[in-house]
């Protein structure tokens, strides 16, 4: 029986392949007699399961022997306090305001930095452009520099990551890339810590990843719990309290899922980057090209990840989400502080799902003429 194609933003479709192994192992890891959900954080097996992801992330993101790894909780949401109590050291921190996230991280910055400076915004388009990294005012001195370079819910994706030292920066670049981790690789060389959720990407929600260069730790503020202390939390390995075990498992075995897709000559990261570029060009394609559905983002930004749409007639939304869910294509309603549609086409998403999308949109504009 073929499955619904679930466009949620996140929690997000998980690959079947993961889920049947996830299902085949529930009652019993591997004849330890034991579920994983049951397991110690600190016995043996999950220890092999935690090592495992840990070394398969490193090499899927090509993540260089001098930056940590940290397995953490809270969500994005958490990171927005727990970045600034671990880097501001109560100074000064520069961000860039491209849509809702970094809104809202901008907001929750403001209790621990002295200063936050909106060094460049998009707000007075919409959030439908990205700002020139050129035309950026960074501050001297700046503790870091904060931008999410994908706006889960405006659509908005920075293709390539600023190199602030051209802008004469040195701060560290900290980005939050929650709904794109894992679907392009990274340029570590310009990035002083990465952190996103797990929920889109990468597996279940309760896990956070965070990715963070050794000379950015022990830098924490007083008032920092110690289980959000990054230094703490790598001397501990992830362990200083419980970790989310199930999550990493989870997010473990859409490593090796990852590891395992091709596209040609390529494989991990770069197969999927080549197949996320054709699932997000065959649906904007059919966006641009048709008379009843419009993108407002500007086509250099365009998310290859979260993919807003609206119809022109919006008194035919309604209708729209009707046919779709009876077609099998789930949770394309827009966030509620924008309206209209979204598809989130993740690494999950096949190229089928989006072309089932296409026929059915076109479909419906068909009947609407």
């Amino acid at each position: 029986m073929t499955r619904p194609y679930n466009f949620s933003a996140g929690p997000a479709a998980i690959p079947a392949d993961v889920l049947e192994q996830a299902a085949a192992e529930m009652l019993d890891w591997h004849g330890s007699g034991m579920g994983v959900m049951e397991m110690s954080h600190r016995g043996k097996e999950f220890l092999s399961i935690y090592e495992q992801a840990e070394a398969d992330l490193r090499e899927l993101l090509a993540v260089p022997s001098h930056f940590k790894i940290l397995f953490m909780q809270g969500g994005g949401l958490a990171e927005n306090a727990i970045v600034p109590l671990n880097l501001s050291r109560a100074g000064v921190v520069d961000f860039v305001v491209t849509g809702s996230w970094s809104q809202k991280s901008h907001k929750e910055a403001r209790k621990y930095a002295s200063e936050v400076n909106v060094v460049a915004t998009a707000e007075d388009t919409g959030f439908t452009t990205l700002p020139d990294p050129a035309t950026w005012t960074t501050s001297r001195g700046a503790s870091y520099l904060h931008i999410c370079t994908n706006e889960t819910i405006n659509g908005i994706e920075f293709h390539q990551l600023p190199d602030l030292n051209a802008l004469g920066s040195d701060a560290p670049l900290v980005i939050d890339f929650s709904s794109h981790v894992a679907s392009r690789p990274v340029d570590w060389s310009r990035v002083g810590l990465a952190f996103g959720g797990a929920q889109k990407n990468l597996g279940p929600a309760g896990l956070t990843l965070v990715v963070v260069r050794e000379d950015l730790l022990g830098h924490a503020l007083p008032t920092c719990p110690s289980a959000f202390d990054y230094k703490i939390v790598a001397d501990n390995q992830s362990m200083y309290n419980t970790p989310p075990t199930w999550g990493i498992y989870m997010a473990g075995l859409t490593f090796q899922w990852l590891k395992r897709q091709q596209e040609g000559a390529l494989t991990g990261v770069a197969a999927m980057e080549q197949r996320n570029i054709a699932k997000a060009t065959l649906l904007y394609n059919a966006i641009d090209n048709s008379q009843l559905y419009v993108n407002k983002v500007a086509v250099n930004c365009r998310s290859r990840m979260n993919v807003p749409f609206f119809l022109r007639d919006e008194s035919r939304n309604d209708a729209f989400l009707a046919g779709a869910k009876e077609r099998g294509l789930l949770q394309l309603k827009g966030h509620k502080s924008v309206g209209g549609m979204r598809a989130s086409i993740y690494n999950a998403m096949p190229i089928e799902g989006v072309q089932a999308l296409v026929d059915y949109m076109r479909e419906f504009e068909t009947k609407q003429a």
